[in-house]
């Protein structure tokens, strides 16, 4: 690291932690380090120095955060990954060092969407006997276990292959994003899918497939996020970059 830096953390993985490193990796003032949790076999790396796999949990975080000097935390991960956030703003706290959370705004329903709104994994699973045989599940490989006690049929989509447990009756498609409206439309009706359940991921637009099906006019069970953490937040890499100018001061500018 250049004498004169300033040491920026990116806890990432998203498409907002990989463009705010690339804007803040054109910065001479800056020396940026995106972390990965190593969940995904083939990630999708941003520009700048990046280390893959876990801390150690909030003490592991907290020494690492000493110990490189850290100017300032962002931690961009996914709106679910709770478990992340609650310890980077603890590591953060103890270390005495500025952490913001980068979130993409929710979604929020337009005339004509179904959405049926539940608290968690286990609600969407309770839910969806009432909503048909056929299911387009796409809340990624973790979490599947909820659903494997029920007979329905699953068309499961992730980056990567699911572990078990699975639903006796699943179809795996593997594939990465992002999907067309039109390819979503394709897909629905190939599969003849009665219902979908995602997660109320977020983001400027709204996801092709909630698109999709708000034209197919079927039901969307929609898992919503976890609390918003008590530390400070952004909604763009915009905001983000300003809030590392105003607690860096000068020596951001």
């Amino acid at each position: 690291m250049r004498s004169g830096t300033r040491r920026v953390l990116i806890l990432g993985g998203t498409g907002e932690a990989r463009r705010l490193a690339g804007v803040l990796a054109e910065r001479p003032d800056l020396h940026v380090t995106s972390s990965l949790a190593g969940r995904v076999r083939d990630p999708q790396l941003p520009p700048g120095e990046v280390r893959v796999g876990g801390f150690g949990g909030v003490d592991g975080l907290t020494g690492w955060l000493r110990s490189e000097g850290v100017a300032a935390v962002v931690d961009a991960t996914h709106p679910f990954a709770q478990a992340i956030t609650d310890n980077a703003v603890a590591a953060a706290q103890r270390a005495g060092c500025p952490l913001l959370v980068l979130r993409r705004p929710a979604w929020e329903p337009e005339a004509g969407d179904d959405w049926r709104p539940v608290p968690s994994m286990a609600a969407a699973a309770t839910l969806l006997p009432e909503l048909g045989e056929r299911i387009f599940l796409t809340t990624g490989r973790q979490g599947l276990a909820h659903f494997a006690g029920l007979d329905l049929h699953f068309l499961v989509r992730a980056v990567d292959p699911p572990e078990p447990p699975l639903p006796p009756r699943t179809t795996v498609l593997l594939a990465r994003g992002p999907f067309s409206v039109a390819d979503e439309l394709a897909l629905l009706r190939e599969h003849r899918v009665d219902a979908l359940v995602s997660k109320n991921s977020g983001g400027s637009m709204t996801s092709a497939k909630l698109t999709a099906a708000r034209e197919l006019g079927l039901p969307v069970v929609l898992v919503q996020r976890p609390p918003r953490p008590d530390a400070p937040s952004a909604g763009t890499v915009e905001q983000a970059a300003a809030w590392l100018d105003a607690v860096l001061g000068d020596h951001a500018g």
